[in-house]
């Protein structure tokens, strides 16, 4: 019988994140993204044995983990959801405010390594990259129906490839002799879309269609954007929202978020007074983002690109 494989994932930015939650003993946090709860185990250690935790992750996998990692805390509670639904998972549990809360965007090391759940270029295996295996479709869905147009504004937007053009012309033309079901016959399709010269000059050919791909099956961004709003209107006056993102669609959302809740103002520079009535709703602690220490990029190469946030309710 194979043996179940271990969530395993190391926390990025683990210090600055947890520092930066500013976690006080009787408080209320969210984990928005658990994961295998690195983060999360250590901010339920510094919350002293009193008030609530929340752990949310739409992966079940993650939520078995997190569960085995947080059993010596009574107070966490573990949700299986998208963060989105985060509101409504909070009024349920009858909590109007938080503390903190934490998300830890992208794909968790355990999901890259599992071969068969697809996320990954590097091992062959079905075309899946569904965070919530519970969800119909899949990647492989994406790569046989999507049109050529579809598939080139995926790949530019949210793969930022500047090939994306070719991959999506190779891509149909592929399918069209049989349907494209594994990852190894996407990474074939995509890397005869891309010159050779370039291909030995620069990373993985297929790792930016891979994310897009990615982050389009799992609605990342949308849901991003949608949600950011509403997780500062959770928040307690003092409040804090930590923020690690992994790539510059994200990080670009999350900063502007940010800046448009700290100076929300949408009256004429001319003006000598405002008049629209918009009021900060708090303060953006990190000016620049925090970045990986050299020690820990030494350790963790897939902190590479990782950039933490944080913006503070006003009281």
């Amino acid at each position: 019988m194979e043996q179940k494989k271990e969530f395993r994932h190391v926390s990025v930015l683990f210090e600055e994140t947890v520092d930066g939650l500013s976690v006080k003993p009787g408080g209320i946090y969210v984990d928005g993204t658990l994961g295998g709860a690195g983060h999360a185990a250590e901010v339920c250690r510094r919350m002293c044995g009193k008030g609530r935790f929340i752990g949310i992750d739409q992966d079940g996998d993650a939520i078995a983990a997190a569960g085995e990692r947080l059993q010596e805390f009574s107070f966490a509670k573990l949700v299986r959801s998208n963060y989105e639904a985060m509101p409504e998972v909070l009024k349920s549990l009858g909590i109007a405010k938080v503390d903190g809360i934490l998300l830890d965007l992208g794909v968790s090391s355990y999901q890259l390594d599992t071969t068969e759940r697809g996320f990954s270029y590097k091992t062959d295996a079905p075309l899946d990259m569904r965070m919530d295996k519970r969800m119909e479709k899949t990647a492989k869905d994406i790569v046989n129906s999507y049109s050529e147009q579809e598939l080139y504004y995926m790949i530019r937007n949210y793969g930022e490839d500047q090939f994306a053009k070719n991959i999506a012309k190779h891509i149909v033309r592929m399918r069209k002799e049989a349907p494209i079901e594994t990852t190894f016959q996407l990474v074939e399709a995509i890397k005869a879309a891309i010159p050779a010269k370039v291909r030995k000059n620069t990373g993985h050919p297929a790792k930016k269609t891979f994310q897009a791909i990615r982050i389009e099956l799992n609605r990342e961004l949308e849901v991003l954007e949608h949600t950011l709003d509403e997780m500062i209107s959770l928040l307690a006056p003092g409040g804090r929202l930590c923020i690690i993102t992994f790539h510059s669609l994200e990080d670009r959302i999350v900063k502007l978020k940010f800046r448009e809740n700290e100076h929300p103002c949408i009256c004429p520079p001319e003006f000598p007074v405002c008049v629209c009535g918009r009021k900060s709703r708090g303060a953006v602690v990190t000016r620049k983002p925090i970045l990986p220490s050299k020690e820990e990029l030494k350790f963790n190469s897939r902190s590479k690109s990782a950039k933490l946030r944080i913006f503070e309710k006003a009281i």
